[in-house]
C-alpha cells in the first residue's frame, strides 16, 4: 500500500449541495481515505491508497457532480442526426 495525495479541481461547483455531492462521490471511491476540499482555490485534496484506485476515478467522479449541478438549458440544441 503507498498512500498518495492529489489536489484535483472542484471549479464550477459552487454551492452547498454541490460541494456535499463532490465529498460524497469522493467517500464513494474505494480506497479513498481522506479528502480536504477548498472551494475559495476550486480544489480538493483527496489522499489514497494507489493500490485501490487512481486520479482518474476522481477526475471521473467529480466531472459527473459538475455534470448534475449545473442547471439543464431548456433550450438545448437537437441532434438533427438523431431524428433521422
Amino acid at each position: 500500500m503507498a498512500t498518495q495525495t492529489v489536489q484535483v479541481s472542484i471549479a464550477n461547483i459552487d454551492n452547498a449541495e454541490g460541494l456535499d455531492s463532490v465529498m460524497t462521490a469522493l467517500k464513494n471511491i474505494h480506497g479513498v481515505t481522506a479528502i480536504e476540499l477548498h472551494p475559495e482555490k476550486d480544489t480538493a485534496l483527496v489522499r489514497y491508497d494507489d493500490t485501490e484506485t487512481s486520479i482518474h476515478a476522481f477526475t471521473a467522479a467529480i466531472s459527473m457532480v459538475d455534470y448534475v449541478t449545473q442547471p439543464f438549458p431548456i433550450d438545448a440544441p437537437q441532434n438533427p442526426k438523431y431524428d433521422t
